[in-house]
């Protein structure tokens, strides 16, 4: 991270992951491990909330639920026309996200508590030794980077697998049925810009075959092959650091935030109407927002689609608010000036009354 040329500093409690994991990478697994029991522990814990909070005489778009109708949109639940006839699917998802969270939880513990903070502090010959890694050393973070793509790659081949053995939710039919990936790439080129409004459940799984494909290809290349050449400025060097991988990763976070927020608005393929309620319009004020457009809605009451939405586009913002702060750190600049600027500024005023 950005030290302003101090070697030895020191971060604050408010500093979190900062002092914990920066160039110690076996602390830096601890903290993925950990952060995924979180993740789950959250997830686990919504959908027992909003199960308690469920009532099936109400349209499931009109109950502010978030979790239950992605649970839904899987397939989960018995859902038929908008309506689940098997909780107790559901219930087993919670209470599995729960156990796992403590597993995960258990995880970070081992990997903070017992095992090297640096994984350089392995033998040669291990396989930990193999993903220990320097942030100005392009070759070792290019091997970890096609291991993260190959997870990626496995993911969307679970999610086509699922469409298309288990089955997804159509909301043209108000039944949960089969879908074959439509593996058109033609089709997949021109959906390039046009993405929001795609209405075919068997593009959507096309693309997501396309792209465990895509990520597969550069996972391997990248776990595969190194710099060629001189790595030079143009390369990233001198600019290669926690402080911009953080960065860029912000901006990733930002960039699928603000897509997310734009597709759940209006789409109605992946976000059905009898899931998470009618499409938004969008509004300007200080900022932009999404309100409902649902006329049936008790006074203050929102759809799951205007909770997804908005706090979306603005978690969104927030993050791209972090990719611009650690960007300008990663390029150098010196937050400190700001404040200095500010003093120079009051006791120039100060000195000419």
């Amino acid at each position: 991270m950005q030290t302003y040329g101090d070697p030895n500093v020191s971060y604050a409690w408010y500093a979190a992951n900062a002092g914990a994991v920066t160039n110690k990478s076996g602390r830096f697994i601890s903290s993925h491990i950990a952060h995924t029991g979180l993740i789950c522990f959250g997830a686990g814990a919504n959908t027992l909330f909003e199960l308690a909070r469920y009532d099936s005489s109400l349209p499931l778009g009109q109950q502010g639920l978030v979790v239950l109708p992605h649970l839904a949109g899987l397939g989960l639940g018995g859902i038929a026309n908008g309506v689940f006839t098997d909780t107790y699917q559901l219930l087993v998802v919670a209470i599995l996200h729960l156990i796992l969270s403590g597993v995960y939880g258990a995880g970070g513990m081992l990997h903070a508590f017992r095992y090297e903070e640096k994984l350089e502090s392995y033998p040669e010959s291990s396989r930990a030794n193999k993903f220990k890694f320097d942030w100005s050393d392009p070759d070792r973070l290019t091997f970890i980077l096609g291991h993260h793509l190959l997870f990626l790659a496995a993911g969307n081949i679970q999610f086509v697998e699922w469409a298309r053995i288990h089955g997804i939710y159509d909301p043209a039919v108000g039944a949960v049925r089969q879908v074959q990936y439509n593996l058109d790439l033609g089709m997949i080129w021109n959906h390039q810009v046009d993405f929001l409004s795609i209405s075919s459940l068997e593009d959507i799984m096309g693309g997501h075959a396309f792209l465990a494909f895509f990520m597969s290809i550069g996972g391997i290349f990248h776990i595969l092959t190194k710099q060629y050449g001189e790595y030079t400025a143009f390369k990233g060097k001198d600019l290669l650091s926690a402080e911009f991988v953080l960065s860029t990763s912000l901006a990733g976070a930002a960039y699928t935030a603000f897509v997310a927020a734009l597709w759940c608005s209006t789409n109605t393929t992946i976000y059905p109407v009898d899931l998470y309620g009618e499409v938004l319009q969008f509004k300007l004020a200080v900022a932009p927002y999404w309100v409902d457009t649902d006329t049936s809605l008790v006074d203050g009451a929102h759809t799951g689609r205007a909770w997804l939405t908005n706090v979306h586009y603005y978690i969104g913002f927030v993050y791209l608010q972090g990719h611009f702060w650690h960007g300008l750190r990663a390029l150098g600049f010196d937050f400190r000036s700001v404040g200095k600027l500010f003093d120079n500024l009051e006791t120039n005023e100060t000195s000419l009354n």
